[in-house]
């Protein structure tokens, strides 16, 4: 279900002071005969924690737990949910700095982005718990001879899948929105990546009835079937990559259950001849291009920009590029960290290879760290200019820090490379003019579109979020998101 560079050993305890952290199902901890070691990216040799490996019977076990605890939590009114989850939420940002660095020491990126990450679930809870009113509203197609009222259910039990790269973030865009529509829920954290996910589920699940709220790691060959193909699972959220999304969807169909994924981007970025760049978007783009070492779904991947902006395009975010600082997170002077893996590190300096060979000409920025983090998942940032459309730098996501800039003349011609993709996550469309913002961007082919900027600083919230093509299925967030944790339901009534 995600790639992991774990590993699994019998039971114990994790090197003094470090984190270890158990399953929490039932409302009690649970502890497991192995562990899964986590070590830091910016030193794969230096372990950072524990996090129990759960069997397939214990995941089971927290699917029940859950089914247990549905009745009395579905018979709550939206208000009272909301008040619950107000309180948990509560918990997110306690010690946050202290989190921060479990999650940045096990994640590999910046503290200040790790922040970000334990912010997210709090924010995102909020505008769930907003939504109160929406929960049991109902509507009514009038008679006769029938007066039908369609009223939403909740689901039952709800599995959620997170990724390493926003992993407490990205529980926010299903988790509130989840539990708030009446269900409960177990959480599988990633498995190279656990930590701060699991100590943040579990702070949030204490203030919760027992079993509505649950939290399990493990790999994912010993417990996914048990978490995903199970018939007391009646829902499953998962963010992370297409073949991700693909063996989950096959392992839920064997019990025909729902499913909202949220999979890859190769999101685009068409530049027109009368955008402005401002310092803000610059930086925004920036950032939406860079950020977390260009570890983000909605991240751009392709640059379309007119040929008259291409050079002044490339000076902006030359400038900004030349001020990167490779390192760990432990140093304040680091404004990128490494690759999660050492194996997504080698997949992109395959794609910036290749770019080479085929005689683009490739410009990286900033200097490989020494020392004591030679050893880490590091790799300097580069811009790719005017490759050859079908090099895979173009064609396949990089999720890394690379961007392919390509000119065109055409408007139209602009629209169809945005679109030339498998993908359909998230584009943007850069205009002075917002008309022409509203005509082009509701032509390009994604779940969300951005004007003048980029990325997740400015995504809103309060809209819903997900893919086209193969980047996914469902929407998150908004009342659409809610919507996607409930089961539409008719009520007949014959009137004379």
């Amino acid at each position: 279900m995600t790639d992991t560079s774990t590993v699994i050993q019998a039971g114990g305890t994790a090197p003094q002071g470090l984190p270890n952290t158990p399953l929490y199902y039932g409302g009690q901890e649970h502890r497991t005969d192995q562990t899964l070691t986590i070590t830091n990216p910016a030193k794969p040799s230096e372990v950072v924690g524990q996090a129990a490996a759960a069997t397939r019977d214990q995941a089971l076990a927290a699917v029940a737990a859950a089914k247990d605890a549905f009745p009395a939590w579905a018979a709550l009114s939206p208000t009272e949910r909301g008040a619950r989850l107000t309180e948990a939420a509560g918990t997110i940002m306690e010690n946050s700095e202290q989190e921060a660095a479990i999650l940045s020491s096990e994640n590999g990126k910046v503290v200040g982005e790790s922040t970000f990450d334990l912010m997210g679930l709090a924010q995102r809870t909020e505008l769930a718990v907003g939504l109160a009113g929406e929960v049991d509203a109902v509507e009514t197609l009038p008679g006769p001879p029938t007066e039908v009222r369609i009223s939403h259910q909740p689901m039952g039990v709800v599995t959620i899948i997170v990724p390493f790269n926003w992993p407490i973030a990205i529980l926010g865009a299903s988790l509130p929105y989840a539990l708030m529509a009446g269900n409960t829920v177990v959480v599988k954290p990633p498995p190279s990546c656990p930590l701060a996910t699991t100590r943040a589920v579990q702070r949030f699940a204490e203030k919760l009835p027992a079993g509505v709220l649950n939290v399990v790691t493990g790999e994912d060959a010993e417990i996914g079937e048990a978490l995903v193909s199970n018939e007391d699972v009646a829902k499953v959220c998962f963010t992370g990559s297409v073949g991700g999304g693909k063996r989950i969807m096959s392992m839920a169909a064997q019990s025909l259950t729902n499913v909202t994924l949220e999979l890859g981007g190769n999101d685009g970025v068409l530049i027109l001849e009368d955008a402005e760049f401002t310092e803000q978007g610059m930086d925004l783009l920036f950032m939406g291009i860079f950020g977390s070492t260009g570890q983000v779904c909605m991240n751009a991947k392709r640059i379309y920009v007119h040929s008259s902006k291409r050079d002044e395009l490339v000076a902006e975010l030359t400038r900004r590029l030349e001020g990167t600082r490779l390192g760990p997170a432990t140093d304040p002077a680091t404004t990128m960290g490494p690759f999660h893996q050492r194996a997504q590190l080698e997949y992109v300096q395959a794609l910036v290879q290749e770019a080479k060979d085929s005689g683009a000409e490739v410009r990286e920025f900033g200097e490989l760290p020494g020392g004591e983090w030679a050893e880490g998942n590091f790799m300097r940032p580069s811009l790719v200019l005017d490759p050859d459309p079908s090099l895979r730098v173009v064609t396949e996501e990089q999720f890394g820090p690379t961007i392919p800039i390509i000119t065109f003349d055409d408007v139209e011609e602009g629209i169809r490379l945005v679109n030339d993709t498998q993908y359909g996550l998230c584009n943007s469309v850069w205009t002075s003019d917002e008309q022409t913002a509203i005509e082009i961007g509701s032509r390009l082919q994604a779940g969300y579109v951005f004007h003048n900027t980029h990325g997740p600083a400015l995504l809103d919230q309060r809209a819903p979020f997900g893919g086209i093509k193969q980047s996914g299925i469902g929407r998150e967030m908004g009342t659409i998101g809610l919507r996607n944790f409930q089961e539409p339901h008719a009520l007949g009534l014959l009137k004379a």
